[in-house]
């Protein structure tokens, strides 16, 4: 019997899905502008100080990156006041997660658990990798119930995904309870908190398990630049972890995964305060106008510390998705974590924030 040359557990592999692209709706609608409020990107764009350094760095793209990103690392290790051994950069925060399940549980014998729903990719390289993938639903409010989480952890359990703020909710749970559950797991179990929308929670300090990731053995803490720092399109981020994890991952890490402009892009990010204030400002602002609007239309709106919130409207999910696309405004559905009947919307600069408005108030106008 001849081998086949794909394993057969992958025949089936389910890709992930992401959100509709501006190009894909101005072709499918005849638009000539669009506005996207679908992938939780920066709403004010990039910083003008990574633009003119991106600019520096092009002529020379001929040449390969250090190996391990010790520049970007250093940076990152004197913003956050963590020893720079501690840090690991990848090609997005979806790098690190993946060498994380590779480098942790052995498949076969370990399985990950996380909750439902929750971001795709940690099922998919799970599964990828061979490795059982199981959740723990969360609250109909979407709150986190961890003494259910901790009561399916037994000695098979070899890594727990935590996202706070968590996609699509927004929900953050305060640092005592991450802290309460992280105590709690055994000590080989890795507890992996990815706080990639961590920045725009108010304030920050409540929620952010960070300051203690590498000094803790079995806790690594996610961060992306996809986010505040509008590098999504540079595919960037990294994870805090101890020393000695730290260690193994960036032996085994591709050794080129982040590109030569990506990490200047990252370093030049980190020293523009007046861009990461804005745009914190801006998401926040905007963040609590759209709650108040669409609660006022009738809209369930949840409590959101992301830059983006969740809502069931009060005609069918399906139904304002389409319409709104029809005039060149993306928002995301959410058949694919499981609620239809939800929509998730990121929140766009005041003018994007307005136009949906001023759309949906057409929309269920009788």
């Amino acid at each position: 019997m001849r081998r086949s040359l794909i394993r057969h557990a992958l025949f089936d592999f389910p890709p992930y899905c992401p959100g509709l692209s501006i190009e894909e709706i101005q072709v499918r609608y005849g638009l000539s502008s669009v506005i996207k409020l679908a992938s939780n990107e920066n709403p004010l764009g990039v910083s003008p100080k990574v633009l003119q350094v991106l600019e520096k760095h092009l002529p020379e793209v001929h040449r390969y990156p250090r190996a391990g990103s010790p520049r970007l690392r250093q940076a990152l290790g004197a913003y956050h006041g963590v020893p720079e051994d501690r840090i690991v950069a990848g090609n997005g925060s979806d790098e690190i997660i993946d060498l994380l399940i590779r480098m942790a549980v052995e498949p076969g014998r370990d399985h990950v658990l996380a909750f439902q729903p929750s971001f795709d990719i940690y099922r998919l390289q799970s599964q990828l990798c061979g490795v059982a993938f199981r959740q723990i639903a969360l609250r109909c409010d979407f709150t986190f119930p961890m003494q259910e989480l901790l009561a399916a952890v037994n000695d098979t359990t070899a890594m727990v995904f935590l996202t706070t703020p968590d996609n699509p909710s927004g929900y953050a749970p305060p640092v005592e309870a991450v802290l309460e559950l992280h105590r709690r797991l055994p000590e080989d179990c890795l507890l992996v908190v990815d706080e990639a929308y961590m920045d725009f929670a108010v304030p920050q300090e409540r929620y952010s398990v960070l300051s203690l990731a590498g000094n803790v053995p079995n806790l690594v803490v996610l961060r992306t630049f996809s986010k505040l720092y509008g590098l999504a399109g540079l595919r960037l981020g990294y994870g805090v972890m101890s020393a000695e994890l730290a260690d193994c991952l960036l032996r085994v890490k591709l050794p080129f995964s982040v590109n030569l402009l990506a990490e200047a892009a990252g370093i030049a990010a980190l020293d523009d305060e007046a861009f990461r204030s804005e745009t914190i400002r801006t998401v926040v602002q905007g963040r609590e106008r759209l709650t108040v609007a669409l609660g006022e239309m009738g809209f369930l709106v949840y409590t959101s510390q992301a830059n983006f919130i969740l809502v069931k409207p009060p005609l069918g999910a399906p139904e304002l998705f389409e319409k709104l696309l029809s005039r060149g405004i993306i928002i995301r559905p959410l058949a694919s974590y499981g609620l239809p009947d939800l929509l998730r919307i990121s929140i766009g600069n005041a003018e994007e924030n307005q136009a949906l408005l001023r759309a949906i108030r057409v929309i269920l106008e009788p």
